[in-house]
């Protein structure tokens, strides 16, 4: 990873766990977010991953738009370090996903049902 690939990685982690904080406070059902990028498609490549615990939890949040609230929230914290991606351009690389959907299809193994998602990043 080149040096200003790890600025941009310090200042995306910084920024996503304050949204975290924040969504754990305030978004039902949220319990954590993490972030897959390729660097040489940066930021094209940035795919942001909000975890619920629930199928049902995530859909409750979705019809509360607490969706929106977190992409907005994600925007607020990415503009303020710097990284500057708009709004609608946001919304498609952010996604969402519960505890319950892992445990269904990958037995709970985040490394493996992140790996997916990682290759699509990959071949941006």
């Amino acid at each position: 990873m080149k040096k200003s690939d790890k600025k941009i990685e310090n200042a995306i982690r910084d920024a996503l766990t304050n949204v975290c904080e924040v969504a754990l406070e305030s978004v039902d059902g949220f319990v954590w977010l993490t972030h897959l990028v390729n660097y040489n498609a940066f930021p094209n490549s940035l795919k942001i991953i909000c975890v619920f615990e629930t199928d049902e939890s995530l859909s409750q949040a979705i019809e509360a738009k607490q969706d929106d609230y977190l992409c907005q929230l994600i925007h607020q914290e990415l503009s303020g370090v710097g990284i500057a991606i708009k709004l609608n351009q946001l919304r498609q690389l952010v996604s969402f996903d519960s505890e319950e959907a892992c445990e269904r299809s990958h037995a709970g193994k985040w490394s493996e049902r992140l790996a997916k998602r990682q290759s699509s990043v990959t071949l941006h």
